[in-house]
């Protein structure tokens, strides 16, 4: 005796070794013995052989016409050997019954299962979109083929094209152009960016890069939305002195500048300007949401994403020639650069000049501080705050007397050939120590200022040599100082712009908008430091990046290198970290020559061979 049965989802056939009602002992008709609940039996039959049944069952699964038997099956539930004896219109033979079994099993469009050998035919608007379904799967395989075979053969489909970089950094998974690409990949044994690249779907590894980040931090693109930029409050007492800034010529953002008072008896007064967006922007408004989104002004050689819109930044920054609102801290100094008393109040503040820090710098720097017959504007308001700033720094206990180089990038020329300049600068310089001086002074005020009177504020705290942000004041040891928070760069930081809320508030006697348990605050502090480290990350790729594009321009070959740890080494030129391969073993500080091979501007990297080593630097820095 013989038997068709169900296992493992598939209709098999086999012969009975040994009934016991409830379960039998049968062998497959491959010969694999075994037992079997009586329950998945859907058939007993005396003849043909189970290897007979089962190629004649296939043989007549072929015939079958499935609308036609939907058709037959009608409405209710039914039974496969009755379906099968009015759809051959005899007592089936088995192979007939196995073909008619096999038929409902392997259409689930067309029946629905119900039991142990029992079926019911879909509802007919049910089969019409499964069969749409399947149309739509047929055409998706053959487009899908036809991809794999024009990216196998290096060409590329308009559809990849357009989502090529979607593609290569955040893709859709499901999507068919994945899908495709993947195969194509496993068939060329190439990753999915050098096949694309390959196939021209990268024309520019700049905008390959720049996607990356884009695609991660901004998928819904960098367009403001149309906000208009909320006026200051008009009654803002005026400032009794001009002031000036100092940045590099790109800056639109000018966050900060200062003024200063010359009295009879050598005392002095200074004042700390810093632009007042928070004046304007009100907490819960849409451009507080818009700022508390981005969090911060993006930089990246050539380029940068600002937090605010254009329209407001024009509106608070501190340009030259006008009056502008702003949060000004006055420090009444003594002829012995002692701080006798500070001031905190809101202003209208003329902005004399913007200066620069490329016109600048030739004139007022270290060699020329105090040097006969030189005139240029502010010149003695520059060279007492730099005495000032010197004198603070001592008194911080963290004068730094170390110069080390700061790399300043400069793009220019059209899209996809571009020219980069790469030139150093020194760090700490007077114009540098000047400026960050005033910044601290006024952040370590204004933190010690909040902290008194048990107002909430965001700090930059550094203890046991870790930094992090913190709502509770907490000192900076790396400075030096009891209390700092970021308030000195509104236009290009949300946490500086909160802060600047608060200050505000305190300095004009009026309630503070956020409180110590303010979920606004918690959420910043946790956003910010994720995205600021994520925005440092990126501007540092891009540097690399164009260190990588100006040493492909100048053609260079090899270069002179600094040993920073075990095989790494920082080029002398540029800021660039790279492993050096077929080197000796190398001690920190040690020079070498490399040789410069395989640059690769998808990877960011290159192949760094040794070449010999070179005698010590006078001064080497590789700190």
């Amino acid at each position: 005796m013989f038997l068709l049965y169900e296992e493992d989802g598939d209709i098999k056939a086999g012969s009975i070794l040994a009934d016991n009602d409830s379960s039998l002992q049968i062998e497959s008709q491959h010969g694999k013995r075994g037992k079997l609940k009586a329950a998945h039996v859907l058939l007993r039959y005396a003849a043909p052989a189970p290897a007979q049944v089962m190629d004649g069952a296939r043989t007549l699964r072929e015939e079958l016409d499935l609308d036609f038997l939907w058709e037959v099956a009608g409405d209710a539930e039914f039974g496969f050997e009755t379906l099968a004896r009015d759809y051959y219109g005899h007592q089936p033979t088995a192979p007939e019954s196995a073909a008619i079994v096999l038929a409902l099993h392997q259409s689930p469009i067309y029946f629905q299962k119900k039991g142990k050998g029992r079926y019911k035919a879909a509802p007919a608007e049910t089969l019409a979109a499964a069969k749409l379904g399947l149309e739509r799967k047929a055409r998706e395989a053959a487009l899908r083929a036809e991809w794999v075979a024009m990216l196998a053969r290096g060409e590329l489909p308009e559809t990849i094209r357009a989502k090529a970089f979607e593609l290569a950094h955040k893709p859709d998974k499901n999507s068919l152009e994945f899908k495709a690409l993947s195969d194509a990949c496993a068939e060329t044994n190439l990753s999915p960016v050098r096949l694309l690249d390959k196939c021209g779907a990268i024309p520019s590894s700049l905008e390959y890069h720049r996607q990356a980040f884009l695609l991660t931090h901004f998928p819904r693109g960098l367009a403001f939305p149309a906000l208009a930029a909320p006026l200051p409050p008009p009654d803002l007492p005026a400032g009794d002195a001009p002031a000036f800034s100092i940045d590099d010529a790109s800056t639109t953002e000018i966050d900060d500048a200062f003024s200063v008072i010359f009295r009879a008896d050598g005392s002095v007064r200074v004042g700390i300007h810093i632009a007042a967006p928070a004046l304007g922007i009100t907490p819960g408004s849409d451009l507080d949401k818009l700022a508390a989104t981005r969090l911060s002004t993006i930089y990246m050689p050539g380029e940068k994403i600002t937090m605010l819109p254009e329209q407001l930044i024009a509106q608070y920054t501190l340009a030259e020639n006008r009056d502008c609102p702003a949060l000004s801290l006055y420090v009444e100094v003594g002829p012995d650069y002692a701080i006798q008393s500070l001031s905190t109040k809101a202003d209208s503040i003329r902005i004399a000049a913007n200066l620069r820090h490329e016109t600048l710098e030739p004139l007022f720097n270290e060699a020329s501080i105090g040097q006969a017959g030189l005139d240029y504007p502010f010149r003695r308001e520059l060279e007492w705050l730099y005495g000032f700033a010197r004198h603070l720094e001592v008194v911080r206990g963290k004068a730094d007397q170390i110069q080390r180089n700061d790399y300043v990038f400069k793009i220019s020329g059209e899209k996809d050939r571009e020219r980069v300049e790469i030139s150093t600068r020194v760090r700490g310089n007077p114009i540098d120590k000047l400026v960050s001086e005033m910044m601290i002074l006024a952040n370590s005020r204004w933190g010690g200022m909040l902290a008194d009177r048990n107002v909430a504020g965001i700090y930059r705290a550094q203890t046991g040599g870790k930094v992090r942000m913190t709502l509770k004041p907490a000192p900076h040891e790396g400075l030096g100082v009891a209390h700092y928070t970021w308030s000195t760069s509104p236009l290009r930081r949300y946490v500086d712009l909160l802060n600047q809320r608060q200050i505000l508030a305190v300095a004009g006697d009026a309630l503070p908008p956020h409180a110590g348990n303010d979920p606004l605050l918690f959420a910043a502090v946790r956003d910010f430091e994720l995205a600021y480290d994520a925005y440092n990350e990126f501007q540092r790729g891009m540097e690399r990046y164009w260190c990588l594009r100006w040493l492909v321009q100048e053609n260079v070959r090899e270069l002179d290198a600094t040993v920073w740890r075990e095989n790494l080494i920082r080029f002398d030129t540029l800021p660039f970290v790279a492993k050096v391969v077929g080197a000796p073993t190398l001690n920190p500080g040690e020079r070498v020559r490399v040789a410069l091979d395989d640059i690769d501007l998808l990877d960011v990297d290159l192949t760094c061979r040794f070449v010999r080593q070179e005698p010590a630097a006078s001064t080497p820095d590789y700190a």
